[in-house]
């Protein structure tokens, strides 16, 4: 089949690119501009265009018909690249419709990683611990690893390990072998207008599952009632050697989902675990004592900032909110508790993606109004720049969070001739 990915870049979008190439699919796509995950792309032998007003799909359909056009949920139904694959007459589909028709063409069994919070590191530590022990499969995660692709499809494989995300209701369009739920807490309200859709997307989600496996109050905060379900006790933690009481959690369930998969009983998988090296911006050290996050959410932010506080005393964040629209859902969260282990905050304006036209577009004053002693308005420039570097020759640890901008901005500052 030849397929163009529209958005290519995309976290979703990039690691199918992979897979549809690896099962033996043309591959071709689109994005706005030039990104880590298009340049990993790009080494694979996969042809992009920094265009999408149609004429690269145009010409491509012409010079070789394109079967499906594959595109991700950010695009507006107006997009050029829609509407011209409707005119043209090639099918199109979202990410999810593609990967389940691989995943049942191939008959493989999904192990999915929902939740709200942590599903990145906790598919990363799926798909490690299973290639440590030697055990062909197939994956898609949401991020750049070093030990592997984004997203892999081997044929001896009888696993597909998926980050299986909730926007777009994306993880009720599959039936797992196997569902690993990580922390749950009110997200997405342009998918769930209301909590109570969203902790029901989750029971669904459950009951589409032949096992699941979760922690007690997570399946407490869904009211779920499946028979179906490994709840997990509070005091059934690992205290494994990984930094962040957060990803000790996450490990917590790869551990159980590994004996719920009944793998040869003589490996340690605790020690797999505990070598895990974790996933590009999820707490990734970039240079001495300087770190850069992904992390969006206030509850991900005091996770992350816990764990920096194993690493450092003294912890400067660096923040960029991500999406207006998100943050008049979330900005009573932002309290001194969730920040209580920052000594200093760099607060960034919202980085806008996806927004509601109308919308008040809310300040940096008014979204830190809680923590105003803590936070110092701050933009990504040169001025910033100077700031991090002051923190760091103090001996400060710097955390740089956001979905946005910031990180490929303190990637370029570090590197100016890359």
């Amino acid at each position: 089949m030849n397929i163009y990915f529209s958005g290519i870049g995309g976290v979703g979008i990039g690691p199918l690119a992979e897979i549809a190439l690896d099962a033996g699919h043309t591959v071709r796509g689109s994005d706005v501009s030039q990104s880590i995950m298009t340049d990993q792309l790009e080494k694979r032998g996969i042809e992009i265009s920094l265009s999408q007003d149609g004429i690269y799909l145009e010409a491509e359909h012409s010079s070789s018909p394109i079967d499906r056009v594959v595109y991700t949920a950010a695009l507006p139904d107006d997009h050029p690249e829609l509407l011209l694959a409707q005119e043209l007459g090639i099918r199109t589909c979202k990410r999810d419709e593609l990967l389940a028709e691989i995943i049942t063409e191939k008959n493989l069994k999904l192990i999915a990683i929902s939740g709200t919070h942590g599903k990145t590191t906790t598919t990363g530590m799926m798909v490690w611990a299973l290639e440590q022990l030697g055990i062909p499969i197939s994956y898609s995660i949401g991020t750049s690893i070093s030990f592997g692709p984004s997203g892999k499809f081997d044929p001896a494989s009888e696993y597909f390990v998926y980050e299986c995300d909730e926007f777009d209701r994306n993880m009720l369009h599959f039936s797992p072998y196997l569902s690993v739920l990580t922390a749950l807490a009110y997200d997405h309200i342009d998918t769930y207008t209301t909590e109570a859709e969203y902790t029901e997307a989750f029971r669904k989600f459950i009951a589409q599952s032949d096992q699941a496996i979760l922690w007690k109050n997570d399946s407490d905060y869904i009211q779920n009632s499946a028979e179906n379900c490994w709840v997990l006790q509070p005091d059934e933690k690992v205290e494994l050697a990984l930094a962040g009481d957060h990803n000790r959690r996450n490990a917590t369930l790869i551990l159980k989902a590994l004996e719920y998969l009944d793998f040869d009983g003589m490996h340690d998988y605790q020690k797999i675990l505990e070598e895990f090296p974790g996933t590009f911006r999820r707490f990734e050290k970039l240079d001495p004592n300087l770190y850069s996050d992904y992390g969006h959410h206030p509850n991900e932010i005091a996770a992350t900032l816990q764990m920096a506080t194993e690493v450092s005393e003294n912890v400067v964040l660096v923040y960029q909110p991500h999406q207006n629209v998100r943050q008049h859902e979330v900005k009573g969260l932002y309290t001194a508790d969730v920040f209580e282990n920052a000594t200093k905050v760099y607060w960034l304006p919202t980085y806008q993606s996806r927004e509601q036209t109308g919308l008040e577009i809310l300040s940096p004053e008014q979204l830190s109004t809680n923590i105003a002693d803590k936070v110092t308005l701050a933009a990504l420039d040169d001025t910033l720049w100077r700031s991090i570097q002051g923190e760091l020759s103090a001996g400060n640890l710097v955390l740089c969070m956001g979905a946005g901008s910031i990180d490929r901005w303190l990637r370029d500052v570090l590197q100016p001739e890359a």
